[in-house]
């Protein structure tokens, strides 16, 4: 949970915020003008960013269903939570083994303030929220250890995150070091956008030219990198919608046109 003594941070709604311009694409309500601005902006500029954003939500839920299903993970650890919309990650756990107990983690006080949202849980679970920040793996996980039990499997889930990390090898050093606090059996969950085609790079330019806090876009290889040293699930690091596909994501279009890639790797030794 936040810790109260902490001072208030007033939140700006004079630039454009990751979390809410990533709310207002797959259609959520937590969003301001400024956002929507460039949202709109940014439509005209790649209007394959809003499949990105609704394919990988739809990522996610296939995945935790994946872990708790077909892997039995009980417990997730979802780094970089951003704003609550539908289907978090908790609901599509609990939806399928109400037993699960999931630890959203982030430090941004406009997350911060819709937490309560994200604070719901079946009876046999458990849901709690981290002010906490992925720039100190140590203290996320000695944090988290206070719902999850760390000797146990456990999924993290980051994604569309680790683009705010500048420096590709330190985020690939924050990764490690949060999977390094976690048992063999454990899986990590990773998606974010690509610079697999100049609309999206440009995007990314326009984005980030606006005033709100940067973020990168990667290659793909660099995308499949964080996964180094784990079993990758098949089929392997794909764009969000060719990862395990389902009924539901029939209307997704053309996923040779999405520029986001994706990958659960499990780690070895159990």
């Amino acid at each position: 949970m936040s810790d109260t003594s902490r001072p208030r941070v007033r939140i700006d709604t004079s630039k454009p915020h990751s979390a809410r311009f990533w709310n207002y694409f797959v259609g959520g309500k937590d969003n301001y003008e400024v956002d929507r601005e460039i949202g709109d902006q940014i439509k005209t500029i790649f209007p394959g960013l809003v499949d990105v954003a609704v394919t990988s939500r739809r990522f996610l839920g296939r995945a935790v269903r994946y872990l708790a299903v077909e892997q039995g993970v009980r417990q997730f650890l979802d780094v970089g939570t951003g704003l609550p919309t539908a289907d978090n990650t908790h609901e599509v756990a609990q939806r399928v083994a109400p037993d699960a107990r999931i630890v959203y983690v982030d430090n941004d006080p406009i997350v911060l303030a819709h937490a309560h949202a994200l604070l719901t849980s079946t009876p046999e679970g458990r849901t709690a929220y981290l002010d906490a920040d992925l720039y100190d793996p140590e203290a996320v996980l000695k944090a988290a250890a206070g719902t999850l039990d760390l000797s146990r499997p456990v999924g993290l889930m980051i994604l569309n995150t680790l683009g705010h990390v500048a420096e590709y090898e330190r985020a690939r050093e924050l990764v490690r070091r949060l999977m390094a606090g976690l048992p063999a059996g454990s899986h990590l969950v990773i998606s974010d956008s690509t610079a697999t085609s100049e609309g999206m790079i440009a995007a990314s330019e326009a984005y980030n030219a606006s005033g709100a806090v940067p973020y990168h876009v990667r290659s793909v290889a660099e995308i499949a990198g964080f996964f180094e040293g784990l079993e990758l699930v098949e089929p392997g690091v794909v764009r969000v919608p060719e990862w395990r596909p389902d009924a539901a994501d029939a209307d997704a279009g053309d996923a040779g046109a999405v520029d986001a890639y994706c990958g659960v790797g499990r780690k070895p030794g159990a």
